[in-house]
This record gives C-alpha cells, sequence and structure tokens, in this order.
C-alpha cells in the first residue's frame, strides 16, 4: 500500500489547509485487480501516475513502505514534478542490498514458486524482491530531488514500528519544512 498525501493551501498567506490522504493498493494488492501488465515497480509507478492524473493530484507528498518505498523511488524518478515530499521507510535500491541469507531464502521461494500455476501470485510477490526496483546509483533519489533530506532510523525494515519516536519525529521535522517548495 502506498499512502499519497496531498497539502492544499489557499493563496499564499497559509489562512487555510486542507490536507487529504489516500491509501492506494498496488495491482494484485487488497481489493485492487491484478490486470495483465507485468507485475513490476514500475508498472506500480505508472499505476500511480494514472491515479494521480484520474483524481486532478498534481503534486503530493508520497510516503511508501517496503515495496511502496520502492514504487514510490522510481515514481519520483520518473516524475519529479508531481512529488512535493518524498517519504521512504524499508525500500531497497537493488536486490544485491538485501543479506545475503534473506535474499538466498527469497530467491530459493521464487525458484520453487515460479514452477507452480497455483503459486504464481507468490512468485511475483517474491521475484519483486529479487529483481526489482533495481535502481541504479546514479539514479537516487537524495541527490535528485531539490531539498530533498536523506535520515536514517535505526532499526530493520521495520524502523518505523520498532522506532516509532525517532521515526515519527523524523518525518513529521521533514514535512514542516516549507511544505509546498
Amino acid at each position: 500500500m502506498l499512502l499519497i498525501y496531498v497539502f492544499y493551501r489557499r493563496d499564499g498567506n497559509r489562512s487555510w489547509t486542507l490536507n487529504i490522504v489516500y491509501a492506494v493498493d498496488t495491482r494484485g494488492h487488497g481489493g485492487t485487480p491484478r490486470g495483465s501488465a507485468p507485475f513490476t515497480i514500475r508498472v506500480f509507478a505508472h499505476d500511480l501516475y494514472e491515479f494521480m492524473n484520474e483524481h486532478e493530484i498534481r503534486k503530493a507528498h508520497i510516503p511508501g513502505f517496503s515495496d511502496g518505498a520502492n514504487t514510490a523511488m522510481i515514481f519520483a524518478l520518473k516524475y519529479p514534478d508531481m512529488v512535493n515530499k518524498l517519504i521512504l521507510n524499508g525500500g531497497n535500491l537493488y536486490p544485491a542490498g538485501l543479506r545475503f541469507g534473506v535474499r538466498l531464502q527469497i530467491e530459493l521461494g521464487y525458484f520453487i514458486a515460479k514452477r507452480f500455476d497455483t503459486m504464481k501470485r507468490r512468485a511475483e510477490m517474491l521475484r519483486l524482491m529479487v529483481k526489482d526496483p533495481d535502481i541504479r546509483p546514479e539514479e537516487l533519489i537524495a541527490g535528485s530531488i531539490p531539498g530533498s533530506v536523506l535520515v536514517f532510523v535505526k532499526g530493520s525494515h521495520f524502523a518505523a514500528n520498532e522506532n516509532p519516536e525517532d521515526f515519527n519525529k523524523a518525518v513529521l521535522d521533514f514535512l514542516a519544512q516549507d511544505p509546498l517548495s
């Protein structure tokens, strides 16, 4: 799931604001149909682009966790003018960034699952973990978006749950900085 935080303000005087939050499931998750397009992070990013256009959202804060963070990274690289603030938690630039033991288990599961029709959906999810998003170092987000801030919060893939005080403080501090730059 990917959240889109839309921030509006009237005029430049901040006399009132309207905040809208959309919780968007990626294709094949929750109640969203799988569709026939390839099951990749880049397709998920394009789906988000389509969603924002359909809802006439020109620019938004986009937080994402795990594959949602990977989707948000690709989205920000492809459509930087549509991103106001990007908050990433538990994403990875490339599969080799996973610890070897974790990656080995996932690759073994993918190798087995893709051979059985009844496990196709599980295989697609495992494929995301071993093949996507594969962002090259020269595409790094922190250097690609003006005004971006890179903050590391102590913890594992689930840092927001393990260290909620520090995580929430980092997010709120970031969102409080010049919200409509």
